[in-house]
């Protein structure tokens, strides 16, 4: 823990320092096309100006939460094939891969509707090992929001307080069969959110009286001027 809240302590082999783009704080990874849309656009049901997703705050918060974990080489995507050259050093015992990504046979999907018996799932190789504060876990998943990449990477929850010593890789499905270029060096491949690891229980309840009464009134509220969220909840 430090004075600003928990740590999550990212750790590389000392031969790859300086050599692999490190994982950075989501919100200093925000996509272009984020950046350069517009904050409003005509709407045809309005017919008016109507705020965009980036006007959203719980689309815009989810995408600057977390860490994003980079692809740590350029990959070339031609005709079907992966290529790579990177100047990662010469194996020397320490057991990790060269390779910015690795395959899954198909037959690890299979009964699942990733499955497809002639397609791998790639496996993007990440180089640095996650450690997390005791009692939190990490979730990876596909960077929120991206529907640009032509993959979607596989969400998992790793118990990184107690599991940190080696590398957590990334499964995706290679979506867009049809790409061809380059994937440059830090794209983001996945990305990370720190989890508190509680039992949670859910309570079902139907709404009091005072219940529905707020209920209206924010509602009304919502209805009548824009931002109430932005404004009084968000956090």
């Amino acid at each position: 823990m430090t004075e600003h809240g928990p740590t999550l302590t990212f750790r590389c082999p000392r031969r790859l320092e300086g050599r692999i783009p490190p994982p950075v704080p989501a919100a200093q990874g925000l996509p272009a096309w984020l950046k350069t849309m517009p904050a409003q656009a005509f709407s045809a049901l309005s017919a008016g100006e109507d705020d965009t997703v980036k006007r959203c705050p719980p689309f815009i918060d989810a995408m600057t939460g977390g860490f994003l974990m980079p692809l740590i080489s350029d990959l070339r995507v031609e005709n079907g094939e992966f290529i790579w050259d990177d100047d990662l050093p010469a194996d020397e015992g320490d057991g990790f891969p060269r390779a910015p990504i690795g395959f899954h046979d198909p037959g690890q999907a299979a009964g699942t509707p990733l499955f497809d018996a002639d397609r791998f799932l790639i496996k993007f190789h990440n180089l640095w090992t996650i450690e997390a504060p005791e009692g939190y876990a990490v979730l990876f998943t596909h960077p929120v929001n991206r529907f640009d990449l032509p993959f979607t990477t596989l969400t998992g929850l790793v118990d990184c307080d107690r599991y940190h010593d080696v590398w957590i890789h990334f499964p995706a499905q290679w979506r867009d069969e049809g790409f061809s270029g380059v994937l440059p060096r830090g794209t983001p491949v996945a990305q990370c959110f720190p989890v508190r690891r509680e039992t949670w229980t859910a309570r079902l309840e139907t709404f009091s009286d005072d219940d529905a009464r707020r209920a209206r009134e924010l509602m009304a509220e919502i209805g009548q001027e824009k931002g109430v969220y932005r404004r009084r909840f968000r956090a």
